[in-house]
């Protein structure tokens, strides 16, 4: 009987330690996570995914949050022998991009009638966005462009300068000299585009790049 009652002690003493035992709020740990995801510009919004079950000793030193890889946030107790979780985050981040309102054909000039600012999930815009308007006003459609398009920096294009068969200016420099040569134009261009030409001269052909007034920059 004796030995009895000191088994019922020390069960009693051991689940009093046990629901005496402090773990980390749930909250605590995806709080970390999200902080972790939270920078990089635009509006963010993002979901940690934590088991509510989950019973993790508490850190009185606090917690950090590091980015491990697409999708999932290290977090970690900053104590010398604290643990560390792997929390899976979706994050969705929103950015201000230029969207046609209507079709611009091949050619045509921008205006800012032709697009609005819309707030887009980055996640799914392909390649380089146009923010703002004066990256896309004066400019040229490359192609034909539907309305709903979330304009890229290669979809547009200097207005043209130069056209196919137009006599041209060939300009090299090299140091203080300048050399002036006719030539004719084998493609279209405009400011700082790279276009082909032909020496009229030599008949030689080779590449140069539309300066602003229309002459195409040859050589070094």
């Amino acid at each position: 009987m004796r030995h009895h009652f000191f088994l019922l002690v020390i069960l009693l003493a051991a689940v009093g330690s046990a629901a005496a035992m402090e773990f980390e709020p749930v909250a605590n740990i995806e709080a970390a996570a999200l902080a972790a995801v939270a920078g990089g510009g635009g509006d963010v919004e993002a979901e940690a995914s934590v088991d509510p079950a989950l019973r993790l000793p508490a850190c009185p030193a606090g917690l950090a949050g590091q980015a491990a890889n697409a999708g999932t946030v290290e977090v970690r107790c900053t104590d010398a022998s604290g643990w560390r979780l792997f929390v899976p985050v979706r994050v969705r981040r929103s950015q201000d991009v230029l969207v046609l309102v209507r079709n611009v054909a091949a050619g045509a000039t921008l205006s800012e009638a032709d697009f609005v600012v819309e707030s887009r999930d980055a996640g799914r815009i392909l390649g380089a966005p146009l923010t703002d308007a004066g990256s896309a006003v004066g400019r040229s459609a490359r192609r034909l462009l539907q309305a709903g398009t979330v304009l890229a920096a290669n979809d547009l294009m200097s207005p043209r300068l130069v056209r196919r068969g137009d006599s041209v200016t060939l300009v090299s420099r090299e140091g203080g000299l300048e050399i002036r040569m006719a030539g004719r134009a084998l493609g279209d261009g405009g400011v700082d585009d790279r276009v082909t030409v032909e020496n009229a001269s030599s008949r030689r052909v080779v590449q140069g790049r539309v300066g602003p007034g229309g002459e195409v920059l040859v050589g070094r």
